[in-house]
């Protein structure tokens, strides 16, 4: 199942709770991710929270998958083992689930890491699903949708980590409006995001701050970062390029200065 941009947003970015809702599947999961760190030979165990929002019964399927993230960040899921997959080392607590209505379930995962596991990252999702086919009602025809919600886990092994190289400015459409954009290399052994602190003008000396993109860039990828512009007017501007663009980028804890001009 390959998920376009907006899903990825919420299953890859978002920062609280996901939900899905359809007549049959309204479910709630928090958090979206996990992003976690351990060592060779041990294990790391998390609880996830799942809550049924409608008032009737709810049966949920509870499985991991595989996944991959194309260059447009959508996520397409693989419930077939994949080369190098690390779903072997995870353990669910159960693989089938009944919530009352307005009920919720602390379910538990665990990952045993190898005591041989080399550095790297280890990555796939819990995947959550209705039991029985979800119903959209869509201009007066009822169709089956399959409700699913999937929860993304990350674990740096070892010394795992990004490195970033950042190969120059760009300009891209996101959503309708053209913005600054960085395209960034990911030559390290675990996933990197994108944050920091950037101001700058457009050709009509307008000022804004800029919110770099929060998108997980993959080890060996190449990736889009767009520079967001916001002002205290206006969310959603529209530039005038030429862009200038200057402040400090951060990813983990690195850090490195950008002052570049989009034209």
């Amino acid at each position: 199942m390959r998920w376009p941009l907006p899903i990825v947003a919420a299953v890859l970015a978002a920062t609280c709770s996901e939900v899905s809702r359809a007549e049959g599947f309204a479910a709630l999961v928090s958090p979206p991710r996990f992003e976690l760190v351990a060592k060779p030979g041990t294990t790391v165990r998390q609880v996830l929270q799942l809550s049924n929002r409608s008032a009737t019964p709810a049966q949920y399927r509870i499985h991991t998958a595989d996944w991959t993230l194309s260059s447009d960040f959508a996520v397409t899921f693989r419930d077939a083992l994949q080369p190098d997959s690390c779903r072997p080392w995870v353990t669910l607590e159960r693989p089938e689930t009944t919530l009352s209505g307005g009920s919720t379930l602390h379910y538990r995962f665990e990952v045993a890491v190898p005591a041989d596991a080399p550095p790297g990252e280890c990555r796939f999702g819990v995947l959550i699903e209705g039991a029985e086919p979800a119903i959209a009602d869509a201009a007066g025809i009822r169709l089956p949708l399959e409700g699913r919600i999937g929860v993304i886990v990350y674990i740096k092994v070892g010394d795992a980590a990004p490195s970033l190289q950042i190969f120059g400015p760009a300009i891209r459409t996101l959503n309708g409006r053209e913005v600054p954009t960085l395209r960034v290399h990911n030559s390290g052994t675990a996933h990197g995001r994108m944050s920091g602190f950037l101001s700058g003008q457009d050709a009509k000396g307008m000022r804004y701050d800029f919110n770099p993109s929060d998108f997980p860039i993959l080890p060996g990828a190449d990736a889009d970062v767009y520079l967001i512009p916001s002002s205290a007017t206006d969310d959603h501007p529209t530039l005038t390029f030429p862009v200038t663009v200057t402040g400090t980028l951060e990813w983990g804890d690195q850090k490195t200065e950008l002052h570049e001009r989009f034209e």
